[in-house]
C-alpha cells in the first residue's frame, strides 16, 4: 500500500510540474505565504510537538526553527520577483550583434529527507527555498520526531497546494522506496552513512544531491588570561547559571530516544572517557535526561572524539599553543563548522587561511546559520551544497544560459576551409585584439 501511494503521489507531481502552474509568481508567493500562514496559526501546536519529540523548551523551539522558517519567508517573498529575474551578462564587442543572460528556472520534482534534532527547520526551511524557485516537492520527515512529522503531514496540506507539495511519513522501508524514484534534486540532511545511501541511489539516475552530514564542530579557545581550571570552573558556573542545581528539573531540551540515549551512555561508559569527567556525568533513563557534561583531554581514539555527538557532552582537548589547533582540526576531516574565540588577528587569518571547514565563526556560536546572506553547508564529510536565503532559490534552480544573435552579420573566418589568415582572424577574436582584427579586415596583416 505505501508503494502504491507513493506511485500516485509522483504521479500528481509530476503532473502539477508539467502543468507549468509552480512556475508563476502568482503559485509561488501564494505558497510562500501560506506556509507563513501556517507557522503563524499553528505555533502553539508546533510548540507542543518539539516538546513531545524532543524536550525543546518554548523559547528554544521559536527561535531554532520557527524564527528561522519566518525569516527565510519574510526575505523569500520580498525578494521572489528579483531573484526569478533573468540576468543579463557582459558580451564582448566581437560577438557583435550579441546578448547573453542567465534565466533561472524550475528544477522539477524535488526530495528534501530531514533529520530529527531540528524536525521544523530543516524540513521547511529548505522547502521554502524549492517553492520559491517553482519545483514540486516532498518532504519527509525524521520517523524519530513522529509528533513534528505527523503534524507537518496534518498540517501542511491544509494550507499549501497538494498536489504539487506533499509529505510523506514513514521508516527505513519508505525512505528507500522514495529513493528508488527518479527526482530532479533531492536535499539530505542526516549522517555520513545514510548520505552515502542517498548518493548511491541518486547516482541511479543521475540526480544531483544536496548533503548535509554535520560531524565535529571545533571550538579553539584562545586566552592566556587565566589557568585551564579556572576556565573549567567558569564552564560550571554557567550551567549552574542556566540550569540550575538540577538540571532534570527544569525545562531542557532532552535525548530524541532510548537508542541514542544508550549511545551517549556506552560513550561516557569507556574507563578512559569516565575518567575525563570533571563534571556532570548523572543520567535518568526514563526521562532520557543527560546532565551537561564536561570532559577534560579524552582519549583521542574515543568514540566521543571521532563520532558526532548530539548530546550535551563538551570534550576539551588543551594544546601546548594554540596555534596548534590549527594542524589539529586539519588532520581530521573537515567540520560543517570551526568556531574561533579569539582576539589575536594573525591568528584568525591562519585559521580562515589553512583549515577547510563549511564555515568559519569568530567569537560566537550558531549565529552563522541564521544569516540568509551566508550560505549554509559542508565541506568533504560534512557534506556539500549549500541553501538558506537566496542560496537556496539557487540550490533548487537552473541557471539556463540564452544567447540571442540577429542575422544581419556572419563571419566566414569562422568555417572550412582553413588556412593561415583565418587562424590569425581566429587568433586575434579569442584574445580581443581589435586593431589586429582591423588590420586584418582591411588587408593590412594577410600576409
Amino acid at each position: 500500500m505505501e508503494f502504491l501511494h507513493i506511485d500516485k503521489s509522483m504521479e500528481e507531481l509530476r503532473e502539477s510540474f508539467k502543468s507549468r502552474r509552480t512556475r508563476s509568481v502568482a503559485w509561488r508567493k501564494s505558497q510562500l505565504k501560506g506556509l507563513l500562514r501556517l507557522l503563524e496559526e499553528k505555533e502553539e501546536e508546533i510548540f507542543r510537538a518539539l516538546q513531545e519529540d524532543i524536550g525543546k523548551p518554548r523559547v528554544e523551539a521559536y527561535r531554532d526553527e520557527v524564527a528561522v522558517i519566518k525569516k527565510s519567508l519574510d526575505l523569500s517573498l520580498a525578494c521572489l520577483e528579483e531573484w526569478m529575474a533573468s540576468k543579463k551578462v557582459r558580451v564582448p564587442i566581437i560577438a557583435f550583434p550579441t546578448s547573453g543572460e542567465v534565466v533561472p528556472e524550475p528544477l522539477g520534482v524535488v526530495l528534501i529527507i530531514s533529520s530529527w534534532n531540528c524536525p521544523f527547520g530543516l524540513s521547511l526551511d529548505p522547502l521554502v527555498g524549492a517553492i520559491a524557485a517553482g519545483n514540486a516537492a516532498v518532504v519527509k520527515p525524521s520517523e524519530l520526531a513522529p509528533a513534528s512529522s505527523a503534524f507537518m503531514a496534518n498540517n501542511l496540506p491544509n494550507y499549501l497546494d497538494n498536489k504539487a507539495v506533499k509529505v510523506i511519513q514513514g521508516g527505513v522501508s519508505v525512505t528507500e522506496q522514495l529513493l528508488d524514484k527518479k527526482w530532479d534534486k533531492i536535499l539530505f540532511t542526516g549522517s555520513a552513512r545514510v548520505g552515502r545511501i542517498v548518493m548511491t541511489a541518486a547516482a541511479k539516475h543521475l540526480t544531483p544531491v544536496i548533503l548535509e552530514l554535520g560531524g565535529k564542530c571545533p571550538a579553539i579557545y584562545d586566552t592566556l588570561s587565566s589557568s585551564m581550571d579556572t576556565r573549567v570552573n567558569l564552564l560550571k558556573d554557567q550551567i549552574k547559571k542556566s540550569y540550575g542545581d538540577n538540571p532534570r528539573e527544569i525545562s531542557m531540551t532532552r535525548i530524541i530516544n532510548k537508542h541514542h540515549f544508550q549511545r551517549l551512555r556506552s560513550i561516557l561508559k569507556d574507563p578512559k572517557v569516565a575518567a575525563s569527567v570533571v563534571h556532570g556525568g548523572s543520567m535518568d533513563e526514563d526521562n532520557l535526561f543527560i546532565e551537561p557534561t564536561i570532559l577534560m583531554n579524552p582519549p583521542l581514539d574515543s568514540d566521543i572524539m571521532t563520532e558526532e555527538i548530539f548530546g550535551p557532552l563538551l570534550p576539551i582537548i588543551t594544546l601546548e599553543k594554540i596555534e596548534d589547533s590549527i594542524e589539529f582540526i586539519s588532520s581530521r576531516p573537515q567540520p560543517l563548522a570551526i568556531y574561533v574565540f579569539t582576539k589575536n588577528e594573525t591568528l584568525k587569518k591562519r585559521v580562515i587561511s589553512e583549515t577547510s571547514s563549511g564555515s568559519v565563526t569568530f567569537n560566537d556560536c550558531i549565529i552563522q546559520y541564521v544569516l540568509d546572506t551566508l550560505p549554509f553547508g559542508g565541506v568533504g564529510q560534512s557534506g556539500f551544497g549549500k541553501y538558506h536565503g537566496k542560496f537556496s532559490f539557487d540550490a533548487f534552480s537552473h541557471e539556463k544560459a540564452v544567447l540571442r544573435r540577429s542575422f544581419i552579420t556572419e563571419f566566414s573566418f569562422g568555417y572550412p576551409p582553413w588556412n593561415d589568415y583565418k587562424l590569425r582572424f581566429i587568433r586575434a577574436a579569442f584574445s580581443f585584439d581589435y586593431i589586429a582584427l582591423f588590420l586584418l579586415f582591411v588587408g593590412l596583416k594577410r600576409s
